[in-house]
């Protein structure tokens, strides 16, 4: 709204009063929405950091555990018990909603790992190395469903961030100045109606003295 364009009356005076008002609400809401994509966002970090932590942790004891497998079964006998291994099936994806943002959820309930029954009577570094390797794929999982929601949490809380300074410092101040310009217009329009007031007067009176002197 161009301050050049606005008509000074009562009336855009008390709709510009009202976006104000209304612009204020709005700002109090996106700060609240920022703060709880924040709180949200860092504690999906922590969870984020304890998971690769114990990735981390995994991964060094299945490969250790696969290492003194080779060693005692050969690489040979390896690579057939892996033919037993099912195939990956492709995980499901939904979605749940966080103050507006849309995060996955993955659910890897179609991954079945590899019924202990059927391990029982392979060697122990076999049925260790399998084991560790069908626990990792579920961590796998959890990381990449937490960090694909930290990067959209912090999209927007960027995004929040963003619409909250231009209401607070673009919109409001420019709301806020339309106000006092259509103020100072009224004001002007009182002191050149006074002026006008007083000229009338000063002539109603002048030609009310020149008919006294001429009765």
């Amino acid at each position: 709204m161009a301050q050049e364009n606005v008509r000074p009356t009562r009336l855009e005076l008390l709709r510009t009063r009202r976006r104000i008002v209304l612009a204020r609400k709005g700002l109090k809401l996106l700060k609240l929405k920022r703060s709880a994509l924040i709180a949200e966002f860092f504690s999906l970090s922590k969870q984020a950091l304890a998971l690769r932590g114990d990735l981390q942790k995994k991964i060094a004891r299945g490969y250790a555990s696969i290492r003194m497998a080779e060693s005692m079964e050969g690489a040979t006998r390896l690579e057939n018990v892996s033919m037993l291994l099912p195939a990956v099936k492709p995980v499901v994806i939904s979605s749940k909603n966080v103050m507006g943002v849309k995060t996955p959820t993955v659910d890897a309930g179609r991954f079945q790992p590899v019924p202990e029954v059927s391990l029982l009577d392979q060697p122990t570094p076999i049925y260790e190395s399998v084991r560790e390797f069908q626990a990792i794929y579920r961590v796998v999982l959890d990381i990449a469903e937490k960090e694909t929601a930290l990067r959209r949490l912090l999209y927007e809380i960027e995004k929040t961030k963003r619409r909250a300074s231009a209401i607070e410092n673009v919109l409001i101040p420019r709301l806020q100045q339309t106000v006092r310009m259509i103020k100072f217009r009224f004001d002007e329009l009182e002191r050149d109606a006074f002026s006008m007031l007083k000229t009338v007067k000063r002539k109603m009176e002048a030609e009310q003295e020149a008919a006294l002197a001429n009765a």
